[in-house]
């Protein structure tokens, strides 16, 4: 079994400066937990495509532990290939002896972002995409100009045109959602009554990304928990909750979205605060975490993340009240890693997709791995995220399903790509519906096609 050189002294005494500014270094205790075992190296996505022993997750706590040491700087290879992890945290799943990547993720990465200097080109990129992503107004505007591009796009001549565009650009064209206008402007009501006797009272966070671009998500959330006895607020003036921001490293923008989310929702008398999209709520799950070392917000914070829940979460807790039509269809449930990894919610979305009569779940080969989406990596690094978007294509079409179904947009974007779409234009093969799993679940209660759920 391989061990990074020099790794035997990972937990000797300091030997220099740390390379870490003092705002939330990573802990030593946390980086000296790492035993360099190598059970993390198979679920590792950029590891299984380069086998380089660096873009691990034990190589990269190993850099962490070198510059927190002073034997390193920032900049280099840690900036490097700390830059190049997913953040998806399967090793956190397959690790035997606890390893709390995530939260060595979470320290690190704001301090590459204060500390080291990104190239004028990546700057501009990136502040592009938090310029758009996490405003809702702005996301509409766009979405005019991007109906009608979807339009041309499907003149020969423009499509050949997109489908040489480079880089970075080539991925954030192919990646585009469908855009329907009469979606993207629409609006739920502020409360949504249970039907029949009242058995939960819930808020729901609408989203950003999700509220313009996947509407329909938001409405048959909103339906199915209606129908199973909750009743349904979805307060105004709701933002974003600051996940995009917060795994990019970007943590003063993720913490002040981080508190207008807490104060908002924390003022209603509600069971559960309820998120339809796994990035957003292993967010919200960890704003006591996130906040702990602030006076003013700390218990508020904790009170909040422990009210949040997926909808899959509040599903599986409530016994079925409303009768389910049946769906005869092979279904490939693909585990978003934002919620099966992050928040160890796995069980709950397959229990409630089997509430369905005549549906035949399918699992599929290598389920741990990443589809490449992870928050903005598909866009910031599009090679190797296509390289993990075919990889989890294939692994799909070898299963023969007849929808693909998963928790999250970018993973529905991502694997909508590479399977190819009615609405996508691409050649990623055999056209496959794709969708919420509550989508699913609402065409069941509603007793129409699940195509059209």
């Amino acid at each position: 079994m391989t061990t990074p050189a020099g790794s035997a002294d990972s937990k000797l005494p300091q030997t220099g400066p740390s390379a870490f500014d003092p705002h939330r270094p990573p802990s030593p205790e946390l980086l000296g937990d790492c035993v360099h075992c190598g059970f993390c190296l198979p679920t590792c996505p950029t590891y299984q495509l380069w086998g380089e022993e660096m873009d691990s997750p034990r190589g990269r706590i190993y850099l962490m532990d070198m510059a927190s040491k002073g034997e390193i700087g920032l900049d280099g290879a840690l900036h490097q290939h700390i830059d190049a992890c997913l953040g998806c945290m399967a090793c956190v799943t397959s690790c035997p002896s606890g390893v709390q990547y995530d939260r060595l993720l979470e320290s690190v990465r704001p301090q590459l972002e204060r500390n080291v200097p990104r190239t004028r080109s990546d700057r501009l990129f990136r502040g592009a995409i938090f310029a758009l992503f996490p405003y809702r107004r702005r996301l509409r505007a766009a979405a005019v100009p991007g109906a009608l591009y979807q339009r041309l796009r499907r003149v020969p001549a423009v499509a050949r045109l997109a489908g040489k565009l480079p880089g970075r650009l080539g991925a954030m064209e192919s990646l585009l959602p469908p855009v329907r206008l009469r979606e993207a402007f629409a609006r739920l009501p502020e409360r949504i009554p249970a039907v029949g006797a009242r058995r939960r009272r819930v808020a729901l966070l609408t989203g950003c990304v999700q509220d313009v671009f996947f509407h329909s998500v938001n409405e048959a959330t909103a339906r199915v928990l209606a129908a199973e006895g909750c009743e349904v607020l979805v307060p105004r003036g709701q933002r974003c909750c600051g996940a995009l921001e917060l795994h990019a490293g970007r943590e003063p923008d993720a913490l002040g979205r981080a508190r207008r989310t807490i104060a908002l929702f924390g003022e209603l008398d509600v069971d559960a605060v309820v998120t339809n999209v796994a990035g957003c709520g292993s967010s919200m799950k960890e704003y006591g975490h996130l906040l702990s070392d602030d006076p003013e917000w700390a218990e508020r914070a904790a009170a909040f993340s422990a009210k949040v829940r997926d909808v899959s979460e509040v599903l599986a807790e409530l016994e079925p009240a409303a009768p389910r039509h049946p769906i005869r269809a092979r279904v490939v449930y693909h585990d978003a890693c934002h919620l099966g990894h992050a928040q160890g919610v796995r069980v709950q979305p397959r229990a409630v997709l089997r509430t369905i009569p005549e549906l035949e779940l399918l699992e599929v080969a290598e389920p741990e791995l990443c589809c490449g989406s992870a928050g903005i990596y598909n866009l910031v690094a599009p090679e190797a995220a296509a390289e993990l978007g075919a990889r989890k294509a294939a692994n799909i079409r070898a299963a023969r399903p007849d929808l693909v179904v998963t928790a999250n947009p970018g993973c529905l974007l991502q694997i909508r790509r590479h399977l190819g779409s009615p609405e996508a234009g691409t050649a990623g093969g055999t056209a496959l519906p794709l969708m919420h799993p509550v989508q699913l679940l609402d065409a069941s209660i509603r007793g129409v096609p699940a195509s059209l759920g």
